[in-house]
């Protein structure tokens, strides 16, 4: 398939629109699905002060991603590097209960208070939340936004994978930067972005990973599981993957792609509509192409999990497949398949008072260590008024621990 081209260039865009940084090992792809004659995207940050300046806006007691986002937008608002007049900002949501319906008023509420009331929130979400604040997007967006998420799953993959063994510190990341620039090509000028050369890239990135030269022993492995932007965050999880590896660990974060699959499968295939039989055939490409994926990553000898619907079957009877709020069951499906494939240790990683992550996580850990008769899973909170000494000992107490 062949799309049209993107022009990057913000001046020749309706608006600049802030993107929050949720996803690290995603964004850097995943962006161009943003760009197009209505938006030029850019992804927040910011870091220094953010936390400090969130919290004049957002109430201590909401959740802690929120604070970082509210900081992160208007330390870019205030850096005067921007036209604020030409500024939109983009509050990505499932749309449903928690931060996926209140975010997007919150933030508005916070520019509101700090004088920005006139720069405009947009929505993304499949729930028909706020349809009038809604971005635009069409279906070169959404195919460039499908191979950004698989490109970005499996490059983070094997960039965690790898980097704990590297020979040559920053062979790793070199290699990331190198297969980031040259997908970046592809997505910029619609070439190649069907799925046999998806394919063709899948077995040439693994390859590539394989070939450099790996310290000769095996690392503890660590699984960290949790909320979204936790999770796939550095912000969000006090850049806990590099501090683990530090301690002589390798971390392993399951994909993104996960995470949409169990989103389709829990909330949008269920219903009796149009919508649902166009998410039925989505969730097929995705099977599709996770399998793929998967299988490509064995093929070289990179540890992943079963494809998604072998996943949610081996969490039968440990997991309450009805908690369907926020990141819901899956945080607790994603423990019991890591320990039941040879991961031992589980680090999960949540906000300070975040229901799902209380109710459908840290309740259930020991419920599931239980019944598996096995596996270590140790919980800590990120939070501003939260100690990052005392998370980090919770997760050295899991790396040393027996």
């Amino acid at each position: 398939m062949r799309l049209k081209s993107i022009k990057v260039n913000s001046n020749t865009a309706d608006s600049v629109l802030f993107v929050p940084a949720m996803l690290d090992a995603h964004f850097p792809l995943l962006k161009y699905a943003f760009y197009s004659k209505d938006y030029f995207p850019v992804i927040m940050d910011e870091e220094d002060g953010i936390t400090e300046l969130g919290l004049r806006y957002i109430n201590h007691d909401m959740c802690y991603p929120l604070c970082q986002i509210v900081g992160q937008m208007l330390a870019a608002l205030k850096s005067g590097k921007y036209n604020v007049n030409r500024v939109k900002l983009l509050m990505p949501t499932a749309g449903d209960a928690c931060r996926g319906a209140n975010y997007i008023g919150a933030l508005r509420r916070a520019m509101q208070d700090a004088g920005y009331d006139f720069v405009p929130v947009l929505t993304l979400n499949v729930r028909d939340c706020e349809p009038e604040s809604m971005m635009k997007f069409d279906f070169g967006m959404v195919w460039r936004a499908l191979f950004g998420l698989y490109y970005g799953d499996i490059l983070m993959v094997l960039l965690n994978a790898t980097r704990p063994y590297e020979k040559k510190k920053g062979a790793a990341e070199r290699l990331w930067k190198k297969w980031v620039e040259i997908l970046s090509r592809d997505m910029i000028s619609g070439k190649n972005l069907n799925l046999l050369y998806m394919h063709r890239n899948f077995n040439l990135m693994c390859k590539s990973f394989s070939k450099i030269r790996r310290k000769g022993f095996d690392k503890q492995k660590i699984a960290l599981v949790g909320e979204l932007y936790v999770k796939y965050c550095h912000l969000g999880n006090w850049d806990v993957i590099n501090f683990a590896e530090k301690q002589g660990a390798e971390v392993h974060v399951n994909p993104l792609s996960y995470y949409a699959m169990y989103y389709m499968d829990t909330h949008m295939i269920r219903k009796h509509n149009l919508e649902a039989k166009g998410a039925k055939v989505l969730m097929k490409l995705f099977e599709l192409i996770q399998r793929d994926m998967n299988r490509t990553l064995r093929k070289y000898g990179f540890f992943t999990l079963p494809d998604y619907w072998t996943f949610k079957k081996e969490a039968h009877g440990y997991v309450n497949y009805n908690i369907r709020n926020g990141d819901g069951w899956l945080i607790g499906a994603e423990a019991v398949s890591y320990i039941k494939h040879g991961i031992d240790k589980v680090f999960a990683a949540q906000p300070f008072g975040c229901m799902v992550n209380h109710t459908a996580g840290r309740g259930l850990y020991p419920s599931l260590t239980r019944k598996l008769g096995k596996g270590q899973i140790v919980s800590s909170d990120v939070d501003a008024s939260a100690s990052k000494l005392n998370y980090y000992n919770r997760l050295l107490m899991l790396i040393h621990g027996r």
